[in-house]
């Protein structure tokens, strides 16, 4: 008896969902496409929020900011929730392994008392500054227009409470694991003089209604000078002494702000060259925002620099204005 297999091949009626297709022709898409684009509703909202009765649910009209397509402001690391935790498991893993390894060897604890001191005073009060910087990423989801934006933000407000939680680690391997270091942190950020600037600077973005100029004031301005600052310029001044104990364990809170300004680079960029009406206002949103800024760390980097303060900052905002000139900005 013979056998004869035969395999048929059937052709879909179409590749993609029929939204996809309008934009993007119908052919196979990706799983980011398929995620980000258009799946916000854009009619049909039932009922006016509460809270703001004169707008929408997804109002367009929450920012000054005008796009023809929303959906322009993709992000180019194509993260969706998938891809996006898979990368940062793999990220923590990495990190739980080095902050195990200088628990074990009591790197930081066997450190001098005034640098132990010194990296409690400059880097755990910065827990508040990432749970202020998670407050602001909430209010970019919660009120952007747009899957594409809404969606990326969420997932930063995620990223800063881990940045928060990293902060809080070190603070412990200093410790011993008594938790005095975080009590001493929290006492910092809200008595502290040095500290006052900063606090109130991330307290005014609470209150800042235009979520695309609290997206420009946190994720490019605020976080264009601190991380350079405490993460670079600091921890400089610490090795020198110490050699690279710190260093090792603030390498990943600077590896994910470079990774994350790929997002907030390419969103700035093409709101800006959408118009002139739009660059020349987030320009302006960006040049308050970046000298408020530095007047309120310049006291700090004052006390943790010393007679390096100066040209620190100066380095530090003159990387940023060059990163803000390729965006498109007028600084």
């Amino acid at each position: 008896m013979a056998v004869e297999i035969r395999t048929n091949g059937v052709k879909p009626v179409r590749n993609t969902f029929a939204h996809l297709a309008r934009r993007f022709g119908d052919k196979p898409a990706t799983r980011y496409q398929e995620i980000a684009y258009d799946v916000q509703p854009e009619v049909n909202l039932h009922y006016k929020p509460l809270w703001d009765p004169d707008g929408e649910i997804y109002d367009r009209r929450r920012t000054a900011v005008a796009m023809r397509d929303w959906y322009a402001l993709k992000d180019p690391r194509q993260f969706y929730y998938g891809s996006y935790t898979t990368t940062r498991a793999k990220q923590q893993d990495a990190l739980d392994r080095q902050l195990d390894f200088a628990e074990k060897r009591e790197l930081l604890r066997l450190l001098p008392e005034d640098l132990r001191e010194s990296i409690v005073f400059a880097l755990v009060p910065l827990r508040h500054y990432e749970w202020g910087a998670n407050m602001s990423n909430c209010h970019v989801a919660a009120y952007g227009y747009g899957t594409a934006i809404t969606q990326a933000a969420i997932m930063v407000t995620t990223d800063r409470l881990g940045m928060a939680q990293h902060l809080s680690r070190i603070g412990l391997l200093i410790d011993g694991n008594s938790g005095d270091s975080l009590s001493r942190g929290r006492s910092l950020w809200m008595d502290d003089p040095l500290w006052q600037g900063l606090r109130a600077q991330v307290e005014a973005l609470f209150v800042t209604r235009d979520w695309f100029e609290v997206l420009v004031a946190q994720n490019l301005a605020a976080d264009g000078i601190v991380y350079p600052l405490f993460y670079q310029q600091f921890d400089k001044r610490i090795a020198a002494r110490s050699g690279s104990a710190l260093s090792a364990l603030t390498d990943y809170l600077l590896r994910w702000y470079e990774e994350t300004a790929k997002w907030v680079d390419a969103t700035i960029k093409t709101a800006a060259a959408e118009s002139p009406e739009n660059r020349d206002l987030i320009s302006q949103w960006f040049r308050q925002w970046r000298d408020r800024m530095a007047d309120a760390v310049k006291p700090l980097s004052q006390s943790l620099l010393g007679d390096a303060a100066d040209e620190a900052l100066s380095t530090v905002l003159a990387q940023l204005d060059a990163r803000a000139t390729k965006l498109g900005l007028t600084v």
